[in-house]
């Protein structure tokens, strides 16, 4: 079935690149007044109204002069979990810090907790609304990360849940294996990394329940020596890494990321020329969260340094229940500009087509291209800019959302 797209004010986001860096991100090609093409679930064209429609369309609509984007690509996020934390969120606003709240007991441990007293279809459930959700938001490609079980059964149950929602939705799904989030309760770091490389590794393995790998190494968690030992573990069975780095101190993490071929390194609320100056020359791609500098009131990364360092940068929503309970990527596109101060275009670049590169899936979306999967957006009337996408950023916004060719 081909559907032509006519009467679209701008159509955004096009491009064949598979990532964007340094001043790449500051531009977004765009044809105005456009047409565009669908073939089944792919775009098979696209081009100025002024050329004259394609023949051969079975159907046609018009976008009656909205703009039309790719769908967003949120490449880190941990959707998958039980239960709430909205008490450490007040908790939070008496002044406790996330580690402190870690080391109380609450946090990822807490999460742990409610997950093992949840069956894999009510976690199936609870989980899907919030996929649901992100879709309705726009975002058509989304990394879902265990991390939440600390046990090798309740860890294999999350990523079962994963695989489910990849076999439901029409979004673009990837999982990462993240046992090495928290120590469990009752063992030692030492004993708990043995557990993660001899017992989990395999055990998702034999599976292939996870496209990667991730370590939470950050100070009072996983040690850059904890974080390789893991890393090369999963190299053996195939599982590329992705690394929680740098959220809470200077901690190594995007050192360690590179040297052992990371495919994104997560996080970077603190940096310094060092972090920049190892991620050079590198096909790591650094990947920022502000949703959970915003929530936590922590500082937000180096974003616009990145850039003119000559590199790119990814942002994605970190949407779980402890530091980020959000999954709106207009939303982190706005924090973008507002906080971290990137133009719209380099924000929109690095929600789409960079966000897409980390979690490498970048070939078949985060753009619109011949080829490409036909997972856009289209706007609502008033939105005819990228900047209209931040500096309204609250306004709604969508029209439609168009993934593999459907509105869903």
């Amino acid at each position: 079935m081909k559907t032509l797209v006519t009467d679209i004010g701008l159509l955004a986001g096009i491009g064949t690149e598979t990532r964007k860096d340094g001043a790449a991100m500051g531009e977004v090609r765009c044809i105005k007044d456009a047409w565009l093409l669908l073939d089944g679930d792919l775009v098979a064209g696209f081009g100025p109204m002024s050329d004259g429609l394609p023949e051969g369309a079975d159907e046609s609509w018009s976008a009656a002069g909205r703009m039309v984007i790719p769908a967003f690509c949120d490449s880190h996020t941990h959707a998958v979990w039980a239960g709430s934390r909205e008490r450490e969120f007040e908790d939070k606003i008496r002044g406790l810090s996330y580690a402190e709240i870690a080391a109380n007991g609450g946090g990822i441990l807490n999460s742990a907790d409610l997950l093992h007293r949840t069956g894999e279809d009510e976690l199936f459930e609870q989980s899907m609304e919030r996929v649901r959700e992100m879709m309705a938001a726009g975002s058509g490609a989304i990394e879902i990360k265990s991390g939440y079980g600390l046990n090798t059964e309740d860890e294999l149950k999350m990523l079962r849940v994963i695989r489910r929602i990849r076999e439901a939705v029409p979004a673009v799904v990837r999982a990462t294996f993240l046992g090495a989030h928290a120590v469990a309760r009752g063992m030692s770091r030492d004993d708990y990394v043995r557990l993660v490389c001899n017992e989990m590794i395999p055990a998702v393995a034999a599976e292939g329940l996870a496209d990667f790998v991730d370590v939470f190494c950050e100070q009072g968690f996983f040690t850059v020596d904890d974080a390789a030992e893991i890393l090369e573990t999963a190299a053996g069975y195939g599982l590329r890494p992705k690394l929680h780095a740098n959220q809470l101190a200077v901690s190594g993490g995007v050192q360690v990321g590179v040297a052992h071929g990371a495919l994104s390194v997560d996080h970077l609320e603190r940096t310094t020329q060092a972090e920049i100056d190892c991620l050079k020359g590198s096909s790591t791609m650094p990947t920022m969260l502000p949703g959970a500098s915003f929530f936590l009131r922590e500082p937000y990364g180096n974003a616009r340094g990145f850039i003119e360092a000559g590199l790119g940068v990814a942002l994605a929503s970190d949407y779980n229940p402890g530091s980020s309970p959000s999954g709106d990527m207009r939303f982190v596109m706005a924090l973008g500009c507002i906080q971290m101060r990137l133009t719209p275009e380099q924000a929109f670049n690095a929600v789409t087509v960079n966000s897409a590169c980390a979690m490498g899936v970048s070939d078949t979306v985060g753009s619109i291209a011949v080829g490409k999967l036909a997972n856009i957006i289209v706007t609502r009337p008033g939105f005819d800019t990228l900047g209209s996408l931040a500096y309204l950023h609250h306004t709604p916004f969508i029209d439609k959302v168009i993934l593999r060719g459907k509105a869903i």
